[in-house]
């Protein structure tokens, strides 16, 4: 049938990684919130779910954080482990503070080359999100990570489909 001019088209699965910030230090009290870096415990975590998803064989083509330090600090760790260049984690101030509608909309931003890409941003937007995706996880804990697999060739459809796989791994 290929040569009567019908064009098979394969879709390509598409992974969204969900990354909530590791712990924060709240040892500052006038430190604006945006300004809050990793506690020690956060320093430990990061790094320890990079190994993990790198020995996983887990590695984003992109890496978009929230411009927080404590997010910026735990993307820029876990892309470290993964053996990216800590300066290729791109900065988004939409997602301080984000809903998940504003997440999705980071999401279907994203160049659709893109395979697998990591968002770190923070609560409550990553939880929601993670609970609208999957009907099922509502708690993202600090460093958590939730992998979706989705059958899509666009970004943009992720909010539209279902996955057809999920992982989520914390810490602890």
């Amino acid at each position: 049938m290929a040569g009567i001019g019908a064009r098979w088209q394969t879709r390509r699965m598409k992974t969204l990684m969900l990354v909530r910030h590791a712990k924060s230090d709240w040892g500052q009290p006038g430190l604006a919130d945006h300004d809050r870096p990793l506690n020690d415990r956060g320093l430990r975590d990061a790094p320890a779910m990079g190994v993990r998803l790198r020995e996983r064989g887990a590695i984003p083509d992109a890496i978009v954080s929230s411009t927080a330090l404590r997010a910026q600090t735990t993307a820029k760790l876990i892309a470290t482990e993964l053996g990216l260049d800590a300066a290729s984690v791109e900065l988004d101030d939409r997602l301080y503070g984000s809903s998940p509608q504003t997440i999705l909309r980071v999401v279907g931003e994203l160049d659709d080359e893109v395979v697998r890409a990591m968002i770190v941003a923070h609560n409550p937007g990553m939880a929601d999100l993670a609970y609208d995706l999957t009907e099922s996880i509502g708690e993202m804990p600090t460093c958590a990570v939730l992998e979706l697999d989705f059958d899509i060739d666009e970004w943009v459809e992720v909010e539209f489909q279902a996955p057809v796989a999920t992982r989520f791994d914390t810490p602890r």
